[in-house]
């Protein structure tokens, strides 16, 4: 692999940093300091989440755009969507129930939204949806889960890549794209702002 201007990831989220890092892509963190509930709500689940993604890019890359270094800022946002719903991160536990509820055997999107700012033009984005399909959940299954705390800062509360992948029936596409970051899209963004010069 080959490597060219250095990388930030405008994200705290360990799921990111473990797939940049499987990837081999060199990067340091700083978090976004955006407040995600202030972003307006309207629109499809790719619109929002590429509104929230590009708001956390553009706080990071505010704040490091001088650095003689020149680094490209990556963020990422991801939503669950379901029946025109949009869930986020659960505000409490009563919020992951319902969350839970609505999920339990059916089949739902999540999006994520992926934004690159190189500096030489506005953001480049991608938003990439995967199918998944819940099981059935009981009531004892939901309260053990919750219980947990697997899922409170996940958004539609359950982490497919722990607990909550026990309850995950089928997957049609990006897997990377559920837990937080489509790594394919990643790097085809990556690619086309200079970081990632030759890969692998």
């Amino acid at each position: 692999m080959k490597v060219g201007r250095p990388l930030v990831l405008a994200s705290a989220s360990p799921r990111r940093r473990e797939i940049l890092t499987t990837l081999g892509v060199p990067f340091e963190v700083v978090p976004s300091e955006v407040d995600e509930s202030r972003v307006p709500h309207g629109g499809t689940p790719a619109e929002y989440a590429i509104r929230v993604a590009t708001a956390k890019g553009a706080d990071v890359y505010a704040r490091i755009a001088a650095r003689a270094d020149a680094p490209v800022v990556l963020s990422a946002d991801t939503v669950v969507a379901l029946a025109g719903e949009i869930f986020g991160k659960p505000n409490d536990d009563e919020d992951a129930r319902r969350m839970l509820g609505a999920l339990a055997g059916r089949e739902h999107t999540v999006v994520t939204a992926v934004a690159v700012f190189d500096g030489a033009r506005g953001p480049r984005t991608v938003a990439v949806e995967t199918a998944v399909v819940v099981d059935g959940l009981g009531a004892a299954t939901i309260d053990g889960y919750i219980a947990s705390g697997e899922g409170r800062d996940k958004a539609g509360a359950y982490a497919i890549q722990g607990l909550g992948g026990g309850f995950v029936r089928a997957i049609r596409g990006s897997y990377g794209n559920v837990v937080g970051l489509p790594a394919s899209e990643s790097l085809e963004l990556l690619r086309g702002a200079g970081v990632v010069l030759e890969w692998p």
